[in-house]
């Protein structure tokens, strides 16, 4: 007799999903997004450097934008408030984790399948803002003591 599958994994994708503040992340990203491809490319066609470099000129930014939003307006809930430095660091590191990403879908995309470069980062954005919201929400967003989600 065969088991019935479990489908809790994806009931509990959904409600991860369906958080009130995916939303304001999601535009918050954008915003960021549109600040790290503008730099993007200005970089490799205006200023004429490297795909790799005008990619971390752009990651630069669009970090720093998704951070200040995050705590401005899309989080309510802040682990490490009293540690904005240690917030902040954290906050890099797991949006380094996701350059590392965007890095190998750029190199696969622009240097093996020889796409149009702001497309593939466009494709590495959406896979990189999954593994951003995922990991932030769970070891900056919440409340201390709180149970993650």
């Amino acid at each position: 007799m065969n088991k019935a599958p479990d489908f809790g994994l994806c009931r509990g994708a959904i409600a991860f999903a369906s958080r009130h503040d995916i939303i304001p992340y999601f535009i918050a990203s954008l915003a960021a997004l549109l600040i790290d491809l503008g730099i993007f490319s200005l970089a490799i066609r205006i200023v004429g450097i490297s795909w790799f470099w005008a990619a971390t000129l752009g990651f630069v930014a669009g970090a720093l934008t998704a951070y200040l939003l995050s705590i401005w307006w899309v989080f309510s809930k802040r682990r490490m408030k009293g540690r904005p430095y240690h917030e902040f660091a954290l906050f890099v590191i797991i949006g380094v984790a996701g350059l590392g990403v965007t890095q190998i879908v750029l190199w696969i995309g622009i240097e093996r399948i020889g796409a149009l470069p702001e497309l593939v980062k466009l494709a590495a954005a959406g896979v990189t803002f999954v593994f951003n919201y995922g990991l932030r929400k769970v070891v900056l967003f919440v409340e201390p003591g709180e149970a993650r989600p």
